[in-house]
């Protein structure tokens, strides 16, 4: 059995999963991943990672919400989530926020951009080391 930290990476953009992957297995770390919130809850359910990646912004069930349900479920509540969003502080058209994700139960919060790969395996493995 192997002593690797696995992390359940979700996200809709296929290009920053294969760069999140390439970065995380760079670490040491194994990874899984998922495409959209439903997907996220079913990969949860049947293997739990060590940790979740978990973008705000996705089609069907959204990171809040996967968020939520996952803190709500004893079984699943002490895994650390690390929520990613887009969403500019200032941007008011859109029903997502930050203080939406600051209100959850999420272990941290990380704005997502291009450059932001070190920044999300930074957290991750501070968010394993508590």
């Amino acid at each position: 059995m192997s002593d690797k930290k696995r992390v359940l990476l979700v996200d809709d953009e296929p290009d920053l999963i294969a760069l999140l992957k390439k970065r995380f297995k760079k670490e040491g770390f194994d990874t899984d991943v998922a495409y959209d919130g439903n997907e996220a809850i079913e990969k949860v359910a049947a293997n739990p990672p060590d940790a979740i990646v978990l973008d705000v912004m996705m089609p069907d069930k959204d990171g809040y919400q996967v968020c939520a349900e996952l803190k709500a479920d004893k079984k699943y509540e002490d895994i650390p989530i690390l929520m990613l969003t887009a969403v500019a502080d200032h941007v008011t058209s859109t029903r997502y926020s930050h203080q939406d994700g600051m209100n959850l139960e999420a272990d941290d919060y990380i704005p997502k951009g291009p450059d932001s790969t070190d920044e999300i395996v930074e957290a991750v493995k501070r968010l394993l080391a508590k």
